[in-house]
């Protein structure tokens, strides 16, 4: 976050080492924090420039030296979309010369950055960026709008007319918001935010006039699988009525299965049917069918995108059966995606499935025991890699109790021979002392206060107490942002309640 912990101000750090050399010129009277709407600890963070790998945001070390513990959980780029929206929002309706709240909606615990609220003179929009609260469609005060991975039923889309969808796509070192209308058995259509309005009915796009003037003007006639064509000719050859026939049955099964949304059964029968030869009322049916089927694809193609963005986004530790529900969701918007996924989208869903223990086919049943089983052999566990815990600069000090060698010296293989030989790396006597003194000063160190928040404090420039904002409209004031960060560094205590900092 740029200029304070409580910042709602993103900034996306370029990952080539040319382009983060202009970014630093940039922002050189800039900070840069751990943002606290992001999940982060609210420490500040510095750039790392790197030339062999991606360049990114770093935390400065702790006073002992060692690498901050950071409990942030999301660090995709999708982790600060909330405050994107919220964002892209406010400037909407301020071009408008309209007044909205916008807040970040926590029911039940919900995590931080899952929904945005957005309430106008015309309705409340609730923003769901992922699926920890689910959509309420009965409410007439809220019209739901759904991120690309938040699923929605054919019934829902049948009774509502359409829904509306909501994506960002990185732009350089921003995001930009992007509204799409989704309707049953139709391509998601999305339009730039400023293509869009808000009237007394909701969030209104392009599509959704389109879709209203067909809904109210004459309805045209519903898809069906049609009657059997009559023929005049009554010297029809028996082979003729027998594609006929079975075209009708294959055009009954379709209709079902589209009503189903059964994607792979939908393909099958367009290839069934293609190969009738007699069938006269094909072409229209089967040309419905691959619309319908085209639209629930290109939609399925967006959810794979945006599960994977998301499932990305989830620490690397996070255990198997946690990552099953949205793996297995992942897996059947492939299927229904078909051919529209690439190679690398397959080969992510594939490690994907592994990772879920999806992969793995099932168990076969266990024999049955006809001896006393053994009893397991407990393995050995591997034992901690010491010198990856204590750098060079701090074990050579030190004298090796097991080799004797001394200060500044390597340690050597202590065996018989004469020849000394060096390690690769230090003994382990030689380096648990140092981690046992390491222990023990963070265990007698006392914690350190939290860092002051810019709100917290006096403005010296406009004068605005604590907890109340600077009646600028671009966010805090710098001086006091700086009187902020002082107070930290010296470890000022809080005030008193009531008292002014």
């Amino acid at each position: 976050m740029l200029g304070s912990a409580d910042s709602e101000e993103p900034l996306m750090l370029p990952l080539e080492a040319i382009e983060l050399d202009a970014f630093r010129r940039r922002h050189q009277l800039d900070t840069f924090w751990c943002g606290l709407l992001l999940g982060g600890c609210g420490a500040q963070l510095t750039t790392k420039l790197y030339t062999d790998r991606v360049c990114h945001f770093a935390h400065h070390p702790g006073p002992d030296g060692q690498p901050h513990i950071c409990g942030r959980r999301a660090r995709g780029v999708s982790s600060a979309d909330h405050l994107y929206v919220k964002s892209a929002a406010a400037a909407w309706f301020r071009n408008r010369g309209e007044e909205a709240a916008i807040s970040f909606a926590q029911p039940d615990g919900a995590p931080v950055g899952s929904l945005v609220d957005i309430t106008s003179r015309h309705r409340r929009l609730r923003v769901h960026l992922d699926q920890a609260v689910e959509p309420v469609w009965d409410d007439d005060g809220i019209e739901p709008v759904l991120g690309l991975s938040v699923p929605v039923d054919r019934d829902t889309l049948i009774r509502r007319w359409y829904v509306h969808r909501i994506r960002l796509n990185s732009e350089g070192t921003a995001r930009r918001v992007q509204i799409g209308t989704e309707a049953f058995a139709r391509p998601t259509e999305w339009f730039a935010l400023d293509t869009c309005t808000m009237t007394e009915r909701g969030l209104s796009t392009p599509a959704v006039e389109q879709i209203i003037r067909s809904r109210t003007s004459r309805p045209a006639p519903a898809w069906t699988p049609g009657r059997a064509y009559r023929v005049p000719d009554i010297e029809l050859q028996a082979q003729d009525l027998d594609g006929e026939s079975q075209a009708q049955d294959l055009l009954h099964e379709l209709a079902e299965a589209r009503k189903r949304e059964a994607v792979v059964v939908v393909t099958r029968l367009c290839d069934q049917i293609a190969e009738v030869t007699g069938a006269k009322e094909e072409i229209r049916v089967v040309g419905a069918a691959a619309d319908h089927l085209a639209s629930v694809a290109s939609a399925a193609a967006e959810r794979v995108h945006a599960l994977l963005e998301d499932l990305r986004s989830l620490p690397r530790n996070r255990p198997e059966h946690q990552l099953r529900p949205q793996v297995q969701q992942l897996i059947q918007a492939a299927v229904e995606a078909g051919r529209l996924l690439g190679q690398r989208q397959q080969i992510q869903i594939a490690m994907w499935k592994a990772r879920a223990g999806l992969d793995k086919p099932a168990p076969a049943p266990a024999p049955v025991q006809t001896v006393a089983p053994r009893t397991p052999v407990e393995r050995p566990q591997p034992r901690p890699q010491l010198h990856k815990q204590v750098a060079r600069r701090h074990w050579i000090k030190t004298r090796c109790p097991r080799c004797r060698a001394s200060s500044g010296q390597e340690c050597v293989v202590d065996n018989e021979s004469h020849a000394r030989q060096v390690r690769q790396v230090p003994h382990d006597e030689r380096l648990k002392p140092i981690i046992d003194q390491r222990r023990e000063r963070q265990r007698n160190q006392p914690k350190p206060p939290p860092p002051w928040r810019v709100y917290e404090v006096t403005c010296p420039d406009c004068g605005q107490g604590a907890d109340a904002r600077c009646t600028t409209t671009g966010g805090p004031h710098r001086s006091r942002v700086e009187r902020a960060k002082e107070f930290t560094r010296l470890r000022k205590p809080r005030p008193e309640p009531g008292a002014e900092a």
